[in-house]
């Protein structure tokens, strides 16, 4: 998940190190606890497969006022990454559909075919249906005995759930009628 995000926000343009977790953090920060410690090796990681650059730091010139005596490194996708995000943006299997997964390949819809977003919304979709049916089940056999908070919270779980798949079959016809066009020239 990380290194989808990563390369798709260097898609968009180069960045240092700071401005990179910065963006990182507003963009997974709704689906998932960014940690920063795994910033830093999957930058290496991704370098040392040859996927970005690295450009060297720049320093400071004599007498400028700045924070910090170091220079940024500014991070830059590579053509070899950019096919490679291309492949990953391609990837429909199961982690395309659980939480963390889903909201980092949501982010980068714009960079995703039109037949790979249906095939994720869709999964995504069949994954959050049966999260609600085993929530439903759970609720039925169990909620005579549960106290009312209990109980509540357990409704109130059900119903983001069912929102979540009202939500999804949205995208889902939305995403449908923008290939029906296409389809019929």
């Amino acid at each position: 998940m990380l290194e989808i995000a990563v390369l798709g926000l260097l898609n968009e343009s180069p960045m240092h190190g700071y401005e990179l977790r910065k963006r990182l953090s507003s963009l997974l920060g709704a689906f998932r606890a960014f940690s920063y410690g795994s910033l830093y090796p999957t930058l290496r990681r991704l370098a040392d497969a040859g996927w970005i650059s690295e450009e060297p730091p720049i320093e400071a010139a004599p007498g400028t006022a700045t924070r910090s005596r170091r220079g940024k490194r500014v991070y830059r996708l590579t053509a070899e990454g950019k096919e490679h995000l291309a492949v990953l943006l391609a990837r429909v299997g199961p982690d395309a559909f659980d939480d963390e997964g889903f909201g980092a390949r949501l982010a980068f819809f714009a960079q995703t075919r039109s037949e790979i977003r249906l095939q994720i919304l869709e999964g995504r979709r069949r994954r959050v249906e049966e999260q609600r049916d085993g929530m439903k089940s759970t609720l039925a056999r169990t909620g005579e005995r549960l106290d009312r908070y209990t109980r509540q919270l357990h409704e109130h779980g059900l119903e983001s759930v069912d929102r979540e798949v009202r939500w999804l079959t949205e995208l889902i016809e939305n995403e449908r009628s923008d290939a029906s066009p296409a389809a019929e020239k």
